[in-house]
């Protein structure tokens, strides 16, 4: 996964003539057309459940690097690629929310039942620069019944960058049986 993360924040900073653009587009078709035979059902994918890589093994996400991590907080590194970048050495304020969801997702299901992110509401405090490293704290402020009340900030060295509120529900056992799509 390293690579092809590295492979879009190189895509996304690029600017190369047109011949080698269509070069490019075409070894993309031929290695889309390699991997298209081995396209699994959800439930047997590695991308996205793979919870030994950073990201999960999902190129969509930014890795989350683990410091801490139980049942009650968590604390991570972050560090937004090229491929996030909107203008000014800014990260597009759509990655924040991806970045909170993995990270508040992450503590919702440890020690837990399943559970869905119902609302997650992100406040933007200061620009979130790309290619710098960023810590991410997360924790569970209370927990109803079925409902977990989670908070995250993401930190720009002491500079508060955004910070989130979360609302998890844990789903019913029928609810979170794995279905292949």
């Amino acid at each position: 996964m390293d690579n092809l993360r590295h492979l879009l924040d190189v895509v996304a900073g690029a600017r190369p003539p047109s011949e080698m653009v269509t070069q490019v587009a075409d070894e993309f078709a031929r290695i889309s057309a390699q991997l298209a035979p081995f396209t699994v059902a959800e439930s047997t994918r590695a991308t996205g459940l793979r919870l030994d890589l950073p990201g999960r093994g999902q190129t969509m996400a930014p890795a989350l690097l683990w410091d801490v991590h139980d049942s009650e907080q968590a604390s991570c590194r972050v560090t937004f690629g090229r491929h996030y970048l909107t203008v000014n050495g800014a990260v597009h304020g759509g990655a924040l929310p991806l970045a909170f969801d993995e990270a508040l997702a992450m503590l919702a299901n440890t020690g837990r039942p399943f559970a869905r992110s119902v609302y997650l509401n992100v406040t933007y405090r200061a620009l979130t620069r790309v290619d710098v490293p960023l810590r991410l704290d997360a924790t569970v402020d209370r927990v109803e019944g079925r409902k977990l009340f989670l908070t995250g900030r993401l930190f720009d060295g002491d500079t508060l960058c955004a910070d989130a509120e979360g609302l998890f529900v844990q789903l019913r056992p029928a609810q979170s049986e794995a279905t292949d799509r």
